[in-house]
């Protein structure tokens, strides 16, 4: 089985929060997790909805502040095995083309 979900944590401060955030995408990697960090979060892969929360509890512990951010939205589809690129590519099959476009 494979969890997906689309990890947010932020600090709650002004001004950039990069150095924050990449405290909690380091600390991911002390977990068996895939991961991708995008502009809103980073998505996450795992084989257990238990390595998932540890991985999520880590990455929210990591990052420094009086008050810290943190939404988790998990997909645990249980009949069948499917990687996050997967949902993507059907997306896209279903478009005829890529779901990207820059401006």
């Amino acid at each position: 089985m494979t969890v997906i979900a689309l990890l947010s944590v932020a600090p709650v401060t002004e001004g950039s929060m990069a150095s924050e955030v990449a405290k909690a995408v380091d600390a991911l990697d002390e977990f068996d997790v895939s991961y991708e960090t995008n502009p809103m979060g980073t998505v996450i892969e795992a084989d257990s909805a238990d390595e998932l929360f540890a991985a999520a509890q880590a990455a929210h512990e990591a990052v420094d502040g009086d008050r810290v951010s943190t939404v988790l939205k998990i997909d645990d589809k249980r009949a069948r095995d499917q990687r996050a690129r997967e949902k993507v590519d059907a997306v896209e099959a279903e478009l005829g083309r890529e779901a990207k476009r820059e401006r």
